[in-house]
C-alpha cells in the first residue's frame, strides 16, 4: 500500500465487548466473552453468538466502508477462531467472508489476533476481565503462535491480505499501573486472576521475534508483519535495530481518554496541544520503524459532558450531571479534534479508527451520550469526520 493507511476496525464483531453490544449479555452476569460462554446454554450462547455475527457486520458494511474512503480493515479476531477451544464457538466461516468482501470492494485486510488464552491484558477487549496469565503459560504462548500460523496458511495468498498482527494490547507495566485493570476490570474469580502480572518487555520482544519468523517463513515479503508497542512507543529502537526484520511495522494506540487519565485537561485546546506532541513523537519513531495508529477514537470527557475517568464506560459507573453540547457545537468540535489527530497519525503510516459500529441507545438511554463517538457509521452520517480529506496531511 503506498498511499497512507485511512482504516476502520471492526471491534465488537468476533470479539465481543459487552459495552458495545449490550443485548447479547441480557439476563446474565458476565461481563465478558469468557463468562457469556459459561453462563449461558450451550444452546443459548449459540444462538446469540449465531444472530449477532450474522447481522452486526454484512457485506453492505464493506460497501459503505470502501465508498466512505478508507482502503484498510482492521479485524479483531480470537484465540479459538478455528473452533477449537470449548465452549467458544469458532469464527472462521465468518472470516473467509469477510476477505471475500474485502476484495470485492478493494479495501484491504490487516488480521489482529486480539485475545490470547488467560489474557494478555485483563481488559474486557482480552476476553476475560481482571485476568492476566497467558504470558506465564509456556503451552498457551505456544498455541497462541499456532493460531497465527494457521491463519497465516489460510489466507497468504488472498489478495485481500494486507498483513498480520500478532496479538493486541499486551500489558507491560507502565500501563498495568496507570490504568489498574484488576480495578477497573474486577475478576469475577479470584482464584483465576491469581498470579496476575503486566508482561516484561523481554518477554514481548522474544515472542515477537519468534512469531515474525513462523509467519515470514509462511507470509509472501509484501505482507506485512505487525507489533504492538505494548504501550511503550519508544521501547523498541533497539530492537528494531538489532534485528534483521523485513516488512514490519509498529502498531501504537492512542487515546485521547489515557491522556486525561495521565493528566491532560478536558479541553478542545489541551487535546490538539497532547495530539501535536504525539504527533512529533511518532515522526521520531518513524525514522527507525514504520508506526501506524491501529486503535483511536474521537471519544473524549469534554463530548461527553462529563469526567468518564479515563473512558469508564456506563455499564461500569453511573455518571450524572452531563453538560449537553449542541448539534453544531459537537460536529465543530469533533471535525477540530479529528483534523488534529489525522494530522498527527499521518506523521507515520496512517490510522485505524476504534471502531466502526456500536448497538448502543445514545437517544433512549442518555447514560450513552457522548459514546457515538466510537462509531464511525454514526460519525460519517452526523458528519463529525472526514476521511475524504485527510489525505492533504
Amino acid at each position: 500500500m503506498t498511499e497512507k493507511i485511512k482504516g476502520i476496525n471492526l471491534g465488537g464483531w468476533l470479539v465481543l465487548e459487552k459495552w458495545m453490544s449490550l443485548k447479547l449479555f441480557e439476563d446474565v452476569a458476565a461481563e465478558d466473552e469468557y463468562y457469556l460462554a459459561h453462563d449461558l446454554s450451550e444452546s443459548e450462547y449459540k444462538a446469540r453468538i449465531k444472530v449477532h455475527r450474522s447481522e452486526f457486520i454484512t457485506e453492505t458494511d464493506f460497501l459503505r466502508i470502501s465508498s466512505a474512503g478508507f482502503n484498510l480493515i482492521r479485524i479483531p479476531v480470537p484465540y479459538f477462531i478455528f473452533g477449537d477451544r470449548l465452549p467458544f464457538i469458532g469464527c472462521i466461516e465468518e472470516l473467509d467472508r469477510a476477505f471475500n468482501w474485502a476484495e470485492a470492494y478493494g479495501v484491504r485486510i490487516l488480521l489482529d489476533l486480539h485475545t490470547a488464552p488467560f489474557s494478555q491484558n485483563a481488559f474486557d477487549n482480552g476476553g476475560l476481565s481482571g485476568v492476566c496469565r497467558w504470558a506465564q503459560m509456556p503451552k498457551e504462548v505456544e498455541f497462541e503462535l499456532t493460531v497465527l500460523t494457521r491463519l497465516a496458511e489460510r489466507y497468504k495468498n488472498h489478495a485481500a491480505l494486507w498483513g498480520i498482527e500478532v496479538i493486541n494490547e499486551p500489558i507491560t507495566e507502565r500501563i498495568w499501573k496507570t490504568m489498574n485493570p484488576q480495578k477497573r476490570y474486577i475478576p469475577r474469580d479470584l482464584k483465576l486472576a491469581a498470579d496476575s502480572a503486566p508482561i516484561s518487555l523481554e518477554f514481548l520482544k522474544e515472542f515477537y521475534k519468534e512469531a515474525y519468523f513462523r509467519l515470514r517463513n509462511i507470509l509472501p515479503e509484501e505482507t506485512v508483519i505487525s507489533f504492538h508497542d505494548g504501550f511503550e512507543l519508544h521501547s523498541w529502537k533497539e530492537f528494531f535495530k538489532e534485528n534483521d526484520f523485513k516488512n514490519v511495522m509498529l502498531d501504537t494506540h492512542q487515546y485521547v481518554m489515557i491522556a486525561e487519565l495521565k493528566g491532560t485537561p478536558q479541553s478542545l485546546e489541551a487535546y490538539k496541544v497532547y495530539l501535536d506532541g504525539l504527533g512529533k513523537q511518532i515522526a521520531e519513531v518513524q525514522k527507525y520503524v514504520p508506526v501506524f495508529v491501529g486503535e483511536w477514537s474521537l471519544f473524549n470527557s469534554y463530548t461527553a459532558g462529563v469526567d468518564t475517568k479515563g473512558g469508564i464506560n456506563p455499564t461500569q459507573e453511573e455518571f450524572l450531571d452531563k453538560k449537553i453540547m449542541s448539534k453544531n457545537e459537537l460536529a465543530m468540535a469533533y471535525l477540530e479534534l479529528w483534523n488534529a489527530s489525522v494530522k498527527a497519525w499521518n506523521q507515520g503510516e496512517g490510522h485505524i479508527y476504534w471502531t466502526y459500529k456500536l448497538n448502543i441507545d445514545t437517544v433512549n438511554e442518555p447514560a450513552w451520550y457522548g459514546w457515538d463517538s466510537w462509531d464511525m457509521s454514526r460519525c460519517l452520517i452526523n458528519q463529525w469526520v472526514d476521511p475524504m480529506n485527510d489525505i492533504k496531511y
